[in-house]
């Protein structure tokens, strides 16, 4: 398959930039005739912004912390992670030649687009793993084609990841797979430091399939689209040359598999959680790798199903520019939310998920018929990650509550990123603007404290934390003299929060619900929902859903916080249900009831005939904001009414007495908590 044919794109009727229905959007995806259209519909806009000498890919001028040369460089060279795929299952012969030609300019040190010497920890031994994959899966198409110069020269740049080294983190695979590819290809590779990496890597696993991203680092997407995803890929490589190590790989995927699928929602969504998330339909990248090693415990139609429909939810958001090109954010572009380490080019690890176009059309996965998700628990305990993920069947809502970290790796938002009571597929979660106020913080899922000067603070990293079935508890220090202590009741629609805080100084609290997202109009209006605050509860409804707070114990009133636009990672504008309280140095106690409930949402395998066949849909009602639903009426729900929250709390099983809490965990036994 060429992509000659994508380059007729019309782009002068988009609408404005990210607004636009990408011609992707209409692509059915069921077979592997589509997967491999649906990469060159994602390809085919990137073309006219490759370098004269084909080795860079310049397509936006925001920075990052490397430079815009290797930033260009990082573009080239994930397309290559769609691409070595594709032309391994024997499609876009057209383009690999044009790749081809910028693997030769960038690896040769007289051409004026070199990619350069590296040093340690470079970018650019990240952007080399993809190299090693080709080498392995394609070498036929990646080396034989060079002459012995050109050869000599991708192999010595390549090379330099053996003399620098990498971060102690997910980061150690970059380094075996281009080994491996070494390996595979008969070049000279170097053992000694692959067994040595391998051995290390082993150091991060912790239990049930969990590997955290270095020793003490986050249970995160770089489990499933970095290690996991990387472990599968040598199991397939390595299955025979190294049988008992690919054994293992495809064990502990299989056991992290069975937690990860609950992090999936019936219509493709997954929950936002963690840095990274402008790779986007990465987070299927690891079901995909499942499917090319053989791992067992999935069907192959339900392993096809993960992937297919989470495809389809990401090519539905309003995520490409007017030019069809992938820009950094989540649902929508948003540079807030982004890393120091994304570049133009970044968002295109998204194409690790392309792997299966690897696999023969025979393969298990592309003869299976789409299924749907495996029948599934309403709430799964996760104990290594942290993590109580709740599912509830009758929306397809999935949302994980979230103890936090003894640690932090201090990169952007780490607090909003990793430390919120919740994250959510409805409502995702949201990051600051600013430092001041309420409306810059944005803190939906959060308690937030301020000495009374609009500078609050949140959770950063905990002291202590555990897990008993859907009870979550967690001690930690906003201030070295304030002491704090939470308990989190899983749950869906609702779930409770206790604080007791410790303070030595005068303090304001703000207790943040889930960010529920506004439409053109805001609440009431275009979207017929509505808006309530009364005493210590807050409620608000639109056409996404509901959200709201009761406070049962400890706060003052409550208002609705509309946060700076940009903050969400799904809506552009929100409105947080929020409580608060004034804290005067002593012991106090809050305890609220949460709410929040999206519209009911169903499969994206029973939409993707008709999408395929509407012509000239509009974006919105691809996105589920259809403007004929507008006009419906949606109720501010159960959460509004008087007493909810309080019988909300009893039917989670807590009973607030005179002196103490107590909490009836799933398996019958007590936790109490005295009241001091």
């Amino acid at each position: 398959m060429s992509l000659q044919g994508n380059r007729s794109i019309d782009r002068t009727n988009w609408p404005a930039a990210g607004a636009g229905l990408h011609p992707v959007a209409r692509n059915p995806l069921k077979s592997r005739q589509d997967m491999y259209r649906a990469l060159g519909e994602l390809l085919a806009p990137l073309q006219p912004y490759y370098s004269k000498g084909h080795a860079r890919l310049s397509i936006g001028s925001t920075g990052t912390g490397y430079s815009a040369n290797v930033a260009e460089m990082e573009g080239f060279s994930r397309v290559l992670w769609g691409l070595v795929p594709a032309i391994a299952g024997g499609s876009h012969e057209e383009l690999w030649e044009r790749c081809l030609d910028g693997i030769r300019a960038g690896t040769d040190p007289e051409h004026k687009e070199y990619w350069g010497d590296v040093a340690d920890y470079d970018q650019r031994l990240v952007e080399m793993a993809v190299f090693g994959l080709a080498l392995a899966l394609v070498p036929d198409r990646i080396w034989h084609p060079l002459n012995e110069q050109e050869q000599s020269n991708l192999y010595q740049w390549l090379n330099q990841i053996n003399r620098h080294p990498c971060y102690d983190c997910n980061w150690l695979f970059f380094n075996v797979l281009v080994n491996i590819g070494f390996r595979k290809a008969g070049l000279p590779y170097d053992e000694e430091q692959v067994e040595r990496n391998l051995n290390r890597i082993d150091e991060f696993y912790l239990s049930g399939g969990w590997y955290s991203d270095g020793i003490g680092g986050h249970c995160d997407y770089y489990g499933p689209f970095a290690i996991h995803y990387y472990g599968l890929v040598y199991a397939r490589l390595m299955a025979k040359e190294d049988p008992k190590r690919a054994e293992r790989y495809l064990e502990r995927a299989a056991a992290f598999a069975s937690d990860f699928v609950y992090w999936h929602a019936p219509d493709g969504a997954a929950i936002p959680y963690g840095r990274s998330l402008t790779y986007r339909f990465a987070q299927s990248a690891f079901w995909s790798a499942a499917a090319f090693a053989g791992m067992a415990g999935f069907k192959p139609g339900e392993l096809k199903g993960l992937v297919l429909r989470n495809l389809r939810w990401w090519f539905r958001q309003p995520i490409f520019d007017r030019g069809g090109i992938l820009t950094i954010g989540y649902a929508y572009p948003n540079q807030i939310m982004s890393e120091n380490y994304n570049s133009p080019g970044s968002s295109y690890w998204a194409l690790k998920t392309f792997l299966v176009l690897a696999l023969a059309e025979d393969d298990p996965f592309w003869a299976a018929e789409e299924e749907e998700l495996p029948a599934l628990k309403t709430i799964s305990v996760q104990e290594p990650a942290h993590l109580v993920v709740c599912r509830e069947p009758e929306t397809g809502h999935a949302a994980a509550f979230n103890t936090g970290h003894l640690s932090s790796n201090e990169h952007t938002h780490t607090s909003a990123k990793y430390e919120k009571f919740a994250y959510s597929t409805a409502f995702a979660f949201s990051v600051p603007r600013a430092e001041w106020g309420l409306s810059q913080g944005a803190f939906d899922s959060m308690l937030a404290l301020s000495e009374g000067d609009q500078l609050f603070r949140v959770k950063r990293t905990c002291e202590e934390a555990w897990i008993r079935d859907q009870v979550l508890y967690v001690g930690w220090k906003p201030w070295a003299n304030v002491d704090v202590r939470t308990w989190l009741v899983a749950g869906l629609p609702w779930h409770i929060r206790i604080h007791r805080i410790h303070t030595e100084r005068t303090l304001e609290a703000a207790e943040g619900g889930f960010a529920l997202g506004l439409g053109d109009h805001g609440v009431g209006v275009a979207e017929g929902g509505g808006a309530d605050v009364e005493g210590r509860r807050a409620a608000a409804s639109t056409v996404w859903g509901a959200s709201s707070v009761h406070g049962l114990l400890g706060y003052d009133a409550a208002e609705l916080i509309y946060p700076q636009a940009n903050t969400n990672l799904l809506h552009p504008r929100t409105v947080i249900p929020t409580l608060r309280a004034r804290l005067d140095p002593g012991t106090h106690w809050l305890v609220s009831a949460v709410y929040g409930k999206p519209r009911g949402i169903r499969s994206t395998s029973s939409q993707a005939c008709l999408v395929s066949s509407i012509k000239g849909v509009d974006s919105a009602v691809m996105a589920g904001n259809d403007p004929a639903s507008q006009q419906r009426r949606f109720s501010l729900g159960e959460g509004a009414d008087q007493g909810a929250g309080q019988a909300a709390a009893e039917k989670l099983g807590v009973r607030i007495g005179q002196g103490n809490i107590i909490i009836t965990s799933l398996s019958g036994t007590p936790i109490t908590i005295t009241m001091d």
